[in-house]
């Protein structure tokens, strides 16, 4: 029986670590839902559908992994999906005591939610979309951080400021 996670997050942008974690999810539950938040309170450097667009270049045509987005509670996207797992990627310490709280949180609102953890492998363990954000726009080239699609995305937005 195929089971689905759902990846949630902001994918801001998409990571190597993050396409870890989700080839990894497959591997897991058989297919991932890679659920882009929209979070009006969040300032992004790419809009929701300009994240959206750069997933379904990277795994349109994949049956096993589908992406979508979503707005307001988790729980409440979770439900709609017909699944109750939540796969979140870890890299450091400081990301399981955030992930941990969420967890717990989310568990309060919907009993059958279950959150998976999953860690990053070791050399994605230093990249963030904050410290690829930086890079980029210094002129410095993310190749080894973010899918080449990404880099070029992050550059036209970046270093044409």
């Amino acid at each position: 029986m195929k089971r689905v996670a759902i990846y949630p997050g902001s994918f801001d942008p998409l990571t190597n670590g993050h396409r870890n974690v989700i080839e990894r999810g497959v591997k897991v539950f058989g297919a991932v839902v890679v659920a882009v938040a929209h979070n009006t309170s969040k300032k992004t450097l790419f809009t929701l559908e300009e994240r959206v667009e750069i997933l379904n270049e990277i795994f349109g045509g994949r049956e096993e992994v589908k992406v979508d987005y979503f707005e307001g509670l988790l729980v409440d996207y979770v439900k709609k999906m017909g699944t109750n797992i939540v796969l979140r990627g870890m890299r450091t310490v400081s990301d399981f005591e955030y992930e941990l709280q969420m967890a717990l949180a989310n568990k309060s609102l919907s009993q059958e939610l279950e959150t998976v953890f999953m860690v990053t492998d070791s050399e994605f363990s230093h990249i963030s979309s904050s410290v690829i954000r930086e890079v980029v726009s210094l002129g410095g080239s993310a190749e080894k951080m973010v899918p080449d699609i990404v880099e070029k995305k992050l550059r036209e937005k970046l270093l044409k400021r």
